[in-house]
């Protein structure tokens, strides 16, 4: 079985090669660029870039595919994700997404754990997503596998460091081309839960992880501003570690994002009145409740990482969620990014059909477009970058069969960074060495005829 399963993983990497960078145009589809759409529109790519997107004809000696009938779209963002960081939630050795070290919280970097050739990364491609946010796993995420005893309990753990943290540690940017090095950018975004996730971190109640986190962040600024009496032992205790408090000063001076992973109305207001009185940036993640207070999350200026299917009063922090969220907070002015399923890992190509579900409940296409492609690149500081497609940003292209908002189509060509992907991943591979008995003539492999 060892044999087979590294056959199909060497497999699956030759044929997932991308194919030499040349001068490509994209012709005749209906082209939705994240900000506009453009009727039988084409799209040039060169040198990893994209060089035009119109109504032009297609370039002098360019390779040309024909997307006639078809649409044509950035490549889809994948926001809250595991990917490249979690094979199995359940076996830890293959989870690199938590971390339980008392001296290591907020400094958590996620983008050390990252596997380029994780078989999740080819499953999502297929459904278009070309990059990823991802980040770490915590109390109240919606990934990952969190023991309960993980965050019931709160104070001095070894060495008189907070034990659990507040914080979960910072996200990264991710590209999901075939290839070894797949980090775009790390630490984007710090993470930290808040609501009935934070309080049980904190000790049990909301007021007390208030409390605690306002501390917090009055001594990281007084580390920042007596870094050489800390090295002389001259600084008071602190109750997090050196690399927690270096983590921390990009937060506490409002230049690094705090993604916030909150759901009831009031602990929505209750975190944004945190940020105006400690000058916070933050990115709301969750917010299921988000609709009852829309005009507060927009005056705030404040982005929402949303799962619109997200409708059912599961604990008493959802009660009022609904399928409607997404085309409230829309409608409000607020910038929202559209999630996968659990942990967007193995699920994360169904952000479509999450879009899909929200357009179906209010929310216009055109925003679920952004809410999957622009609107990502934006929140985490790298729009035009990626996400869109106009000259300049990087070659992230999808060429679907039809709405890529309708679970019938597919992806029919796919680029990233300018190199055309492979459509095969280790389930095709597996589906085909198996199909009629194991092999092309018939039969089963050598191995399962003893």
């Amino acid at each position: 079985m060892r044999r087979l399963a590294l056959i199909s993983l060497t497999a699956l990497a030759l044929s997932a090669m991308p194919a030499l960078a040349q001068v490509t145009a994209i012709t005749g589809g209906r082209v939705l660029t994240g900000t506009s759409v453009i009727e039988n529109g084409t799209v040039v790519i060169d040198g990893g870039r994209i060089v035009s997107v119109g109504a032009g004809a297609a370039p002098s000696g360019a390779r040309v595919i024909d997307a006639t009938g078809k649409v044509v779209t950035p490549g889809f963002v994948a926001v809250d994700s595991g990917l490249g960081l979690s094979e199995i939630s359940s076996v830890a050795g293959s989870d690199d997404q938590s971390n339980n070290a008392n001296t290591i919280s907020a400094s958590f970097d996620v983008s050390y754990g990252l596997d380029p050739w994780s078989i999740a990364i080819p499953v999502a491609r297929l459904g278009g997503i070309t990059r990823a946010i991802v980040v770490p796993n915590h109390p109240g995420g919606s990934g990952g596998h969190q023991h309960q005893d993980d965050s019931d309990f709160a104070g001095a753990g070894d060495g008189g460091f907070q034990s659990p943290g507040l914080f979960a540690g910072t996200a990264s940017v991710i590209h999901l081309a075939a290839g070894t090095d797949i980090l775009v950018k790390p630490r984007v975004a710090m993470v930290a839960p808040f609501g009935e996730a934070g309080a049980g971190i904190a000790g049990g109640a909301r007021g007390a992880q208030f409390t605690q986190f306002k501390e917090t962040l009055h001594e990281v600024r007084l580390y920042a501003r007596n870094r050489g009496a800390y090295d002389r032992a001259a600084l008071r205790d602190l109750s997090l570690s050196r690399a927690d408090l270096e983590a921390l000063i990009p937060v506490v001076n409002g230049e690094l994002p705090l993604i916030v992973t909150v759901h009831r109305a009031a602990d929505i207001q209750q975190v944004l009145r945190l940020a105006r009185e400690e000058g916070l940036k933050l990115i709301l993640d969750g917010a299921e409740e988000g609709w009852l207070v829309a005009a507060d999350i927009a005056a705030a200026s404040t982005p929402v990482l949303l799962n619109p299917i997200s409708n059912l009063p599961s604990n008493l922090e959802m009660r009022a969620a609904r399928m409607e969220n997404a085309a409230a907070l829309n409608a409000a002015g607020v910038v929202i990014a559209i999630k996968g399923n659990e942990g967007s890992v193995h699920r994360a190509r169904e952000a479509r059909y999450n879009a899909g579900n929200a357009v179906s409940h209010g929310l216009p296409f055109e925003a679920a477009i952004a809410a999957l492609t622009v609107n990502p690149a934006r929140i985490f500081g790298m729009g035009g970058q990626f996400g869109e497609l106009r000259a300049g940003a990087a070659a992230d292209v999808v060429v679907w069969s039809g709405d890529p908002l309708e679970p019938m189509s597919s992806v029919t060509t796919e680029f990233i960074n300018g190199q055309e992907q492979s459509l095969t991943s280790r389930q095709h591979l597996l589906r085909d060495r198996y199909r009629n008995g194991g092999r092309a003539e018939g039969g089963m492999p050598v191995a399962y005829q003893q």
